[in-house]
C-alpha cells in the first residue's frame, strides 16, 4: 500500500514561495556586487552601501525601534558565524 503526499497546506506554500524570492534576491544582489566590484568598487565600499540601503530599507517597512531592536541583536550573532562565510575550524 503506497501513501501519498499530503497536499502542501497555504502557509508551506507560503514559506516556499517567500524562499524563493529570497534565493532569487540574494542572486539579484550578489550579480550587482559582482558587477560592482569589476568596475573597481572595493568590497568594504559595496558592503557599507550595502548595509545603508538595507537598514534604510527597513525603518521605511518597520520604524526606528523595530530595526534599533534588531540591530541590537547583530553583535551576538555575528559572534555565533551566523554571517561567516569562513568559519573557524573548532
Amino acid at each position: 500500500m503506497t501513501s501519498t503526499p499530503a497536499p502542501e497546506t497555504a502557509a508551506q506554500k507560503d514559506d516556499r514561495v517567500i524562499l524563493e524570492k529570497k534565493r532569487m534576491a540574494l542572486n539579484y544582489l550578489c550579480e550587482a556586487w559582482d558587477e560592482a566590484a569589476a568596475e573597481g568598487i572595493e568590497p568594504e565600499i559595496l558592503a557599507h552601501a550595502a548595509l545603508f540601503r538595507a537598514f534604510a530599507d527597513l525603518v521605511e517597512i518597520y520604524g526606528e525601534d523595530a530595526v534599533a531592536d534588531l540591530a541590537r541583536t547583530l553583535p551576538a550573532r555575528i559572534q555565533a558565524f551566523e554571517f561567516s562565510v569562513k568559519r573557524p575550524v573548532q
